[in-house]
């Protein structure tokens, strides 16, 4: 059984988070590095080109790399300090097997044996149980090229359905919604569009504190004279500077974007052209936007009537526009339709596939652009091919040297998998770059079934919170540990630079799935000897699909300074904005610049429906849950790094003065957040830039300050993301913690 071996803190003393800090080398200004990498930041979608100076081994500072042409050398609090997660005291240098008689609950043990323990159980459980006994969850940070072996690992060698990966909870509302309206899952334009844009509508995007770097875009078309709309339940650091803020009530926002529509119908602000020559089913909407009445869309969203008149007057009447989302609008029961939402404002527009008109979802992960184009989404092949597919699977097939009937289904998606483990359907679970118990909502529920697992073997460089449940951990590499390509939030592919070798037995990550496979004397498919290997099947794997990657290989990708997928070719030159006039792709085969067979864009309807949890009596207001600069995803990186726990060394509630009035709470007074899954004790921070009806706590702690103890596992019936955005909690005065 997968439960701890020992006390939390016990393990904590042990394994951590402790603090890294400028010491020794770092602090030497005089100190030669014996190189310069030229590489990129390890966290956000931006993926901040970055230059990593390196002196015996060891990550020692960075410097700016001005010629990278998203970034320029600019970088936020994380991307400065990202370098002290090297030669961290918390880094796992051996493999471990659970122990409670051991310090900290684990023993290392040689890796060969660890291997080996792994292969056996794997074995077993698939012996006694069959192969979908055993699940895999992996990670939107690795590299496309790990991506791409963990989705061929689970299906060739484990012969298993159940893989999914921590992009689950991140972009596949707005994935869905891009596949149902355009026929492909990427933004439509580069970034460097915006400075062309009469009108910025950013939607459910924290810019300033999530990605840096675009509020720098978003300034320099305000400098060109653009208006900025920003809708949001908080007034975020962007939005106290924008021309238009939008206080939505969270969970709305399909209906302030109907809304819009319908007065873009009602004043003809519509671009006729374009509906009739480029795109099917306007009539459908138009009548499904029709009740959408200024008055009934301030009713339900809670902004008012004035406001709503002005944003679509606004976006409206521009010439050139530039729509943006983040999760704010996708962590919904219905995210694939706030999404759909947002796009019929565009369609609508016209103001699509042209310089300075586009829209994007600004990517959270660091490759979460790339890490679901490859395979290792539940229902995915490479090339963003669908598994249920038959020429599909035939042609991946092919590529892996395999029968397309050993290929197995479709799975489900990664909350599923913990329903399964419940069911007693799955036995053993692999997990790489995932800390689902932080990550995931009702995070009891989580625990309990980690408890319950037969046999939990965890890769990752730190023992994350996750990973304290698991039988086995193997040690797997940092980002500057090896080499390989991402995607950015552009659809730009990268290419991540090696600066330092793996510590003590840490592996690289496609090693040690090698090695595995080959324990399991399953070495089909697993004999790469590279990163740059791996790529050049992945190629051949992608080619002909929607996101083909067959012209990109490393020269290109450092000459070039990135390439805009889809790139059929070498020498083609990639493609930086989707949809232009003229443009070809390999389903319309030139009729039309978009994804479908006769090369029209889709309008869908966008139906409204209230979040799952509404608040009542009992739980009468509203959290919603999101991140703050100093931190990312589930902390297991930055709640070890010094400078940026200083900045936020700990969650908080932030609570309007109306409502903490209610319940005597001044700020700095500790406020328990109850739901019906869990409480969690924090600070109040009392501010006067969030609605009344609403909190807001951040999400990157475990544990008793965990945000998702709180969540609601309530999923999208199309993405199925969970609804981290809303939920309902009561709130009460609490005695000092």
């Amino acid at each position: 059984m997968a439960t701890l071996p020992v006390p939390p803190q016990e393990i904590r003393a042990r394994f951590g988070p402790h603090l890294s800090r400028s010491t020794g080398m770092r602090l030497d200004t005089g100190l030669s590095p014996d190189k310069v990498v030229k590489t990129h930041c390890c966290f956000c979608g931006q993926q901040c080109g970055i230059q990593l100076l390196v002196k015996e081994n060891q990550v020692i500072g960075f410097e700016p790399w001005m010629e990278f042409p998203f970034n320029e050398g600019k970088l936020c609090p994380k991307g400065i300090k990202r370098y002290l997660q090297d030669a961290h005291p918390d880094r796992l240098l051996h493999a471990y097997e659970r122990d409670p008689s051991a310090p900290g609950g684990f023993k290392p043990i040689a890796y060969e044996a660890a291997i080996r323990r792994v292969a056996s159980e794997i074995e077993r459980l698939q012996s006694q149980h069959g192969h979908q006994a055993f699940a895999c969850l992996s990670g939107a940070s690795l590299t496309i090229e790990k991506a791409y072996l963990m989705g061929k690992f689970a299906r060739v060698c484990l012969q298993t359905p159940y893989i999914d990966y921590n992009g689950r909870l991140c972009m596949v509302s707005a994935a869905a919604a891009n596949k149902k309206a355009f026929g492909i899952d990427r933004a439509a334009n580069p970034w460097s569009d915006i400075l062309r844009a009469e009108v910025v509508w950013i939607s459910g995007a924290n810019v300033a504190e999530c990605a840096p770097i675009t509020t720098d875009y978003v300034w320099q078309a305000r400098e060109h004279g653009a208006k900025l709309i920003v809708v949001d339940p908080r007034i975020t650091p962007l939005g106290r500077t924008c021309d238009l803020f939008l206080p939505l009530k969270p969970g709305r926002d399909v209906a302030l974007f109907n809304g819009i529509l319908h007065l873009m119908i009602e004043h003809d602000w519509l671009d006729h052209a374009f509906i009739r020559d480029y795109t099917v089913g306007f009539d459908q909407v138009a009548a499904s936007v029709k009740p959408w009445t200024p008055q009934r869309t301030a009713q339900v969203t809670g902004i008012a009537e004035r406001l709503i008149r002005q944003a679509a007057e606004l976006w409206g009447t521009a010439r050139t526009s530039f729509l943006m989302h983040a999760r704010g609008i996708e962590h919904h029961s219905h995210g694939v339709h706030n999404c759909l939402g947002a796009i019929n404002m565009v369609l609508a527009s016209g103001r699509i596939g042209r310089e300075g008109c586009g829209y994007a979802t600004i990517t959270g992960q660091g490759n979460g652009q790339g890490g679901r184009e490859h395979g290792q989404k539940c229902d995915q092949l490479p090339g963003a091919r669908d598994l249920d597919n038959p020429e599909h699977r035939e042609h991946v097939a092919r590529v892996w040297g395999i029968d397309p009937d050993d290929l197995p289904p479709p799975g489900v998606d990664v909350y599923e998998i913990f329903r399964k483990i419940d069911a007693g359907e799955v036995k053993g679970l692999l997990s790489i770059c995932f800390n689902p118990l932080v990550s995931l909502p009702d995070s009891h529920f989580v625990s309990r079934m980690l408890d319950k697992l037969e046999f939990y073997v965890a890769i990752d460089f730190f023992l994350n919170e996750s990973a304290q449940h698991a039988d086995i951990i193997l040690p797997g590499s940092l980002h500057e540990e090896d080499e390989g390509i991402v995607t950015s939030a552009e659809g730009r592919v990268i290419k991540i630079n090696k600066a330092v070798d793996c510590p003590g037995e840490a592996r690289e990550d496609w090693r040690i799935i090698q090695d595995i496979a080959q324990a399991l004397k399953r070495p089909h498919g697993f004999t790469f000897a590279s990163p740059a290997e791996i790529l050049e099947e992945l190629r051949h794997a992608s080619r002909g699909g929607v996101a083909d990657y067959y012209g990109i290989t490393y020269d290109k990708v450092e000459r070039e300074y990135g390439v805009f997928w889809p790139c059929p070719a070498e020498e083609h030159p990639g493609t930086p904005r989707l949809f232009e006039p003229g443009s070809w792709n390999p389903v319309a085969q030139g009729r039309g610049p978009f994804y479908f067979p006769d090369g029209k864009a889709r309008f869908n309807v966008a139906e409204y429906t209230p979040p799952a949890e509404e608040p009542d009596a009992e739980y009468p207001v509203i959290l919603t849950t999101g991140r703050v600069i100093s931190h990312f995803l589930s902390g297991t990186q930055t709640r070890r790094i010094g400078p940026l726990v200083d900045h936020c060394p700990e969650p908080f509630v932030e609570v309007h003065p109306q409502l903490a009035a209610k319940f005597d709470l001044a700020d700095g007074d500790w406020a328990t957040v109850e739901s019906r899954r869990g409480t969690c004790t924090l600070k109040a921070h009392v501010v006067k830039t969030i609605r009344p009806d609403t909190v807001f706590i951040p999400y990157h702690w475990a544990g008793e300050q965990s945000a998702n103890r709180l969540t609601i596992a309530a999923q999208d019936p199309i993405s199925k993301i969970p609804e981290y955005k809303v939920c309902a909690v009561r709130l009460k005065k609490a005695d000092r913690q």
